[in-house]
């Protein structure tokens, strides 16, 4: 019998620990501009907006309406084969940046509004999820 493969892992980078440090916490943490206060996600070095290289952070309420949905019935990846079928979500959040996160629930629509939650994940990084609010 063959072994299940491994889900691949999150690595932290100093670009990205602070938003896994929301993730751990419950929190949907983005980026914000220092120069103009535009919000980014997923994080980035450079603003697209004026090209400030500063950033500060910001906690977001974690509510949000379907933006767009897809159903996955094959695996991009191997450690994923035993979790088909699985739904996954873009939300498009109060504070107007969008994520991405695996649904539970019954069926998404556009426009259902959403909550984010946080599960523990392979070697203990908080995943998004997003149910129905």
């Amino acid at each position: 019998m063959m072994d299940e493969a491994a889900k691949p892992v999150p690595h932290p980078s100093p670009l990205t620990q602070p938003y896994w440090d929301g993730a751990a916490a419950g929190v949907l943490r983005v980026q914000q501009c220092a120069g103009c206060g535009r919000l980014r996600h997923y994080p980035r070095w450079l603003c697209d907006a004026c090209h400030s290289f500063e950033v500060t952070w910001k906690d977001c309420s974690g509510r949000g309406t379907v933006h767009s949905w897809m159903v996955a019935h094959h695996a991009f990846h191997p450690g994923f084969k035993g979790d088909l079928p699985y739904t996954l979500v873009v939300v498009a959040m109060e504070e107007g940046v969008r994520a991405l996160g695996r649904f539970r629930g019954e069926a998404p629509r556009i426009g259902l509004p959403v909550l984010i939650g946080f599960e523990q994940g392979a070697e203990g990084h908080a995943l998004p999820f997003f149910t129905p609010a």
